[in-house]
């Protein structure tokens, strides 16, 4: 019988629920202390936003302050990857992640710092720049955590590898930094953690989920073929944009008719381009969907049911030639180690108190923070942080009325509670997995 991660989950939090314990008491006073410079940093980094492998004064950034902790700091790792390490004595090696990239959307916070900036994309598109997603939140988390951990060497014992990680929003930069020899030019780490903050908790909230986590993520371009002609005699036409129609509308039955309800899969069509005028028959039509599953079989099949029905329709509509269809891999599903799952969640309630940790549902989002977890010997944990002041979020729940979240151009996190136990959760994992040596 095969047990699932949730029950297993349950069993062991059961088992251990007696050895929470609470940061050392001189951690509390010295986070108060090193706030401002955390605020600080944050602002630094919203205002100055850089998108995916173009993260250069971002990385400079985190470079200097690791260096300035005593961190053995090497740059440019997969692109514009950072790696600090800090040796300190017998122990495992635990890997705490930060993301370093922003989104190419145009900000409307309000905030007194918010980003102006703008850049041009590889393709020469000038785009406005903005942290949307709460990567500067993160980025300012791993510092303070950086610097508590620096300055308390005697209450752990190990080497912390910190990694500041290019080009998470394409799900890319994970696989670039490890092709870079991310984990055979450093000390390869027993475990990795990593903290994403999230519209749906209430701030300071660490909310986990034990198992499959957050949802592979692929991108698929069909170009449907056909014979353009005039819009007054279709007849004499192959219509590609009626064809990219039937293969939109067919693909929902592959979630709907062909796949078990109960592992997930979404497929979105998110963009449709062909044509140019309402009285010409265009002679093809591309789509662009985004594809995401849990399972490796699910994605498998999915991924071949997409290319059998476009191939089909074409073929019903007797299209000159079969859709050319191109699948273009994003990232493998996040999988939260279930056993080290329970054992951090014992230690969390002890560190930010037992309200404010809560277990999560899984997600359809995805992050490439799974590749880490897939190298072999690597436990991986991905930690969720609520970021909405609890009465806001209250208050829209009774109303109905959602409010911003990630990816949106009002996303502006409630920064002091959110990013306060986010260093203290991860800085009571990393005493936790490196405890001093007797």
């Amino acid at each position: 019988m095969q047990i699932k991660p949730s029950c297993l989950l349950a069993s062991l939090l059961l088992s251990g629920a007696a050895t929470a314990a609470e940061l050392p008491a001189p951690f509390a006073a010295q986070l108060a202390a090193n706030y401002p410079a955390v605020e600080s940093l944050y602002q630094q980094l919203h205002r100055n936003p850089e998108l995916g492998f173009a993260e250069h004064k971002t990385a400079a950034n985190l470079a200097k302050l690791a260096k300035s902790l005593g961190y053995e700091v090497t740059t440019g790792v997969g692109g514009t990857g950072v790696v600090a390490i800090l040796r300190n004595g017998p122990g495992p090696t635990v890997m705490l992640r930060t993301e370093m990239d922003a989104l190419p959307l145009l900000e409307k916070t309000g905030l007194e710092f918010a980003s102006k900036v703008t850049t041009k994309t590889g393709a020469g598109e000038t785009v406005s720049v903005a942290h949307a997603c709460g990567h500067d939140l993160h980025m300012s988390a791993w510092y303070g955590t950086a610097k508590l951990m620096a300055d308390n060497r005697k209450a752990w014992s190990g080497t912390l590898m910190l990694v500041g990680q290019p080009s998470e929003e394409t799900v890319s930069g994970a696989a670039a930094m490890l092709k870079d020899g991310l984990f055979t030019r450093f000390p390869k780490p027993d475990y990795a953690l990593s903290m994403h903050d999230d519209a749906s908790g209430a701030s300071g909230v660490i909310m986990y989920h034990a198992g499959a986590f957050r949802a592979s993520s692929d991108v698929v371009n069909i170009t449907v073929y056909g014979q353009g002609g005039h819009g007054a005699v279709p007849q004499e036409t192959r219509d590609p944009i009626v064809m990219a129609s039937r293969i939109v509308l067919a693909l929902q039955t592959l979630v709907s008719r062909e796949n078990n309800p109960l592992d997930p899969a979404v497929i979105t069509v998110g963009s449709i381009h062909g044509g140019t005028v309402a009285n010409i028959i265009p002679d093809q039509v591309t789509l662009q969907l985004s594809v995401r599953t849990f399972k490796p079989e699910v994605r498998q099949r999915i991924l071949a049911s997409i290319a059998r029905e476009a191939k089909g329709e074409a073929m019903a509509a007797g299209a000159p030639k079969e859709p050319l269809v191109e699948v273009k891999p994003g990232t493998d599903s996040v999988y939260n180690d279930p056993a080290l799952m329970a054992r951090m969640v014992t230690t969390l309630q002890g560190a930010v108190g037992p309200d404010f940790v809560k277990e999560m549902p899984s997600k359809m989002t995805s992050e490439d923070f799974s590749q880490f977890g897939l190298q072999p010997g690597v436990k991986a944990i991905l930690l969720h942080v609520g970021a909405v002041d609890a009465a806001r979020l209250d208050a829209s729940r009774k109303a109905g009325q959602p409010l911003p979240g990630t990816h949106s151009p009002q996303w502006a996190p409630d920064f002091k509670p959110t990013v306060t136990n986010t260093i203290k959760a991860e800085t009571a994992i990393l005493l936790d997995l490196m405890p001093p040596k007797g």
